[in-house]
């Protein structure tokens, strides 16, 4: 993806000023911000009053796209200029939150029963006659009011259904009442889902005979209603078809990110999209999702931020893409710079805190609670930012307080679900914390905080099995992060299978190979054991050695306590040709590794070597009493050989 002519430039601008209109008009607000924010975010020029001349020649290179009110088709255009009072209406009623009645505008009376299809699509299962009596769970087909969806435009059906799909979600949120509670959870269900699910079905099926042609909209509505009723595969396809009718609504392409569980799913569905500017924009941020921070990556992004160098959601992009490599300098600078430029802006606090809650930057992170909390406290965001700040101060009580305020603001809030899991683990009450890292799963099944959390859990309550499972998972979203390496590890060892314990200690190492130093750890926060330089986490080694000794192969082990040793002056390990270090110099680990080959090297008669390490250890000033004891236990063995040779 190379630079933008300037008539691209143009033609881009009317799209994405096209998008804010259209999805101002379908109350999709956060669409419309985020194209309006995108917009606004190109490099100012001179002449830019000159894009928007009714007589510049670059005037007719208007958007070919769906939602462009040129291109609408005959019908289309006639039905929404005969609803326009009543879509007004409808609209403001959406505007004051009044949903049912905004829905009843154009939809009087109740919605047709019914159940969210889980298998084939509308136009699959029409080819499909019931024979006898209807199967379980399979939709009754029923027709709707004459004056309804026949009647209606696709802008006006869409209002009136995403108005009476949010109402079903605030009436869920309600009947939840508190979070954690007897009712929170699977238990209540939007009730309007059966509803849209059949008239969505109908209106599709009779598409294709109607002279009408697809907006998007409806596309993308019906795709939130599959994900809901848990047909993912299916809602992936409406999404996709949505995308190619129109590209820029950009909740469309965060519900299709939020179905890619890999990188080899988002590899297989990138063939099926348009290849726009939207198509890259949505492939660095899935990719960001799924912790991918490569170079491509890096340089796709680099090329769109060179076409929007203004733009504040690029920027958090590139920070997020830095804090997943563990460059939390470079991602701090990047928020801190956001923060200036845009000081009200609230999106992403949540992940600026996280940031320097792994830091410990107490002041700055008061700061930014202080901050968030005079902008607007009733942000989710807000909310989580508090939360890290009490926890940072280890008042845990308070931090889950504010999460559970965030969580009453929006349930489907990831970080708070994750963060609240964090503070229960603190304060022992593992319940709680196995039932918050169940909920951010749900949410999202790419957190691997929450798969960590959820392994560590286990872990606490001696469930070796279950831990195992979970740590496999996060290793899965992050299997460069040797923290979860280590963990998947110490599992295999409580259970007794140490040769699949050998190898995920021996991916740990690899994986610490692949990041530079950490700055700080927190809990599930993954922030890894690679140590830089070319030097090899002794820790890892110790455990391996450990591992072999276990399994009764001495001389593994005690090539790995020497490997463990060698790491006190940075020499590297053979298949690990990089650069060495300064060395880790004398730990605690690297005593007890000394310690053991001294004793090894005891027992199989080496005394000369024996006794090396154990003066070594005497003057490291680690284990000193057990060092001397074995250096005078060596002399002793000395004495008594030389007695017996000479009474030989």
């Amino acid at each position: 993806m190379g630079s933008l002519s300037h008539a691209d430039e143009v033609q881009l601008k009317a799209q994405l000023q096209d998008a804010v209109g259209a999805c101002t008009e379908r109350c999709l607000y956060q669409s419309a911000k985020w194209a309006a924010e995108l917009l606004n975010s190109f490099p100012s020029s001179d002449d830019d009053g000159s894009d928007t001349d009714a007589d510049s020649p670059m005037s007719d290179r208007m958007p070919q796209t769906p939602g462009n009110r040129s291109t609408k088709d005959a019908i289309e255009t006639r039905l929404e200029a005969r609803e326009l009072p009543k879509f007004l209406l409808a609209k403001t009623y959406f505007d004051a939150r009044e949903f049912d009645r905004c829905a009843a505008v154009f939809l009087p009376g109740p919605l047709p029963k019914g159940s969210v299809h889980l298998g084939s699509s509308p136009a699959t299962k029409a080819k499909q006659p019931l024979k006898g009596k209807a199967k379980v769970g399979t939709p009754s087909k029923q027709k709707l009011p004459a004056e309804g969806m026949p009647g209606l435009s696709q802008k006006a059906l869409f209002l009136s259904l995403y108005a009476r799909y949010i109402a079903g979600e605030k009436r869920m949120n309600e009947d939840s009442e508190m979070i954690l509670g007897p009712q929170d959870g699977g238990i209540t269900v939007n009730k309007e889902l059966p509803g849209l699910s059949a008239i969505l079905e109908q209106w599709f099926e009779g598409l294709p005979g109607s002279g009408r042609h697809g907006q998007g909209w409806l596309e993308y509505l019906y795709g939130i209603v599959l994900t809901k009723g848990k047909n993912e595969k299916l809602a992936i396809d409406y999404f996709v078809r949505s995308v190619h009718l129109y590209p820029y609504n950009w909740g469309a392409w965060q519900e299709l990110s939020s179905l890619l569980g890999s990188v080899e799913e988002l590899h297989e569905i990138a063939g099926k999209l348009p290849q726009n500017i939207m198509a890259f924009i949505f492939h660095v941020t899935a990719s960001q999702e799924l912790f991918q921070s490569t170079d491509q990556v890096h340089n796709t992004l680099g090329q769109i931020m060179s076409i929007f160098p203004a733009s504040a959601f690029l920027k958090t992009q590139q920070a997020l893409l830095h804090y997943h490599q563990k460059d939390f300098d470079e991602a701090e600078q990047i928020f801190s710079n956001l923060l200036v430029s845009d000081p009200h802006r609230i999106d992403s606090l949540d992940q600026y805190s996280n940031i320097l809650y792994v830091m410990s930057m107490r002041p700055k992170l008061a700061f930014l609670a202080q901050l968030a909390s005079t902008t607007d406290r009733f942000r989710p965001e807000t909310c989580c930012v508090v939360g890290n700040y009490y926890s940072l101060k280890s008042e845990h009580e308070k931090a889950v307080m504010y999460f559970r305020r965030a969580l009453t603001l929006d349930r489907n809030f990831l970080s708070a679900w994750t963060l609240m899991g964090h503070e229960f683990v603190e304060m022992k009450n593992t319940h709680a914390a196995i039932e918050s890292y169940r909920r951010a799963v749900d949410v999202n099944r790419k957190d691997y905080r929450a798969w960590y959390g959820l392994g560590q859990t286990y872990e606490m309550l001696e469930m070796h099995s279950y831990a195992l499972f979970y740590y496999q998972r996060a290793a899965a979203l992050r299997p460069y992060d040797p923290k979860m390496w280590m963990a998947v590890g110490q599992c295999f060892a409580q259970i007794g299978k140490y040769g699949n314990g050998i190898k995920a200690y021996k991916r740990a190492l690899v994986a610490g190979s692949y990041y530079d130093a950490g700055v700080g750890s927190s809990f599930g926060s993954g922030e890894g054991s690679g140590l830089g330089g070319g030097i090899l986490d002794p820790d890892v080694l110790y455990q391996i050695a450990l591992l072999y000794e276990r399994m009764g192969d001495v001389r593994q082990c005690a090539s790995y306590m020497e490997m463990v040793i060698a790491q006190e002056e940075g020499e590297g390990l053979e298949g690990f040709e990089e650069e060495v270090g300064n060395g880790v110099g004398v730990t605690m680990t690297t005593s007890r590794a000394r310690m053991w080959l001294a004793r090894w090297e005891y027992d199989r008669g080496m005394y000369q070597r024996a006794m090396e390490l154990a003066n070594e250890m005497c003057q490291d000033g680690m284990e000193v009493e057990d060092a001397k004891a074995l250096v005078r236990d060596i002399r002793a063995r000395i004495e008594r050989e030389k007695g017996d040779a000479r009474g030989d």
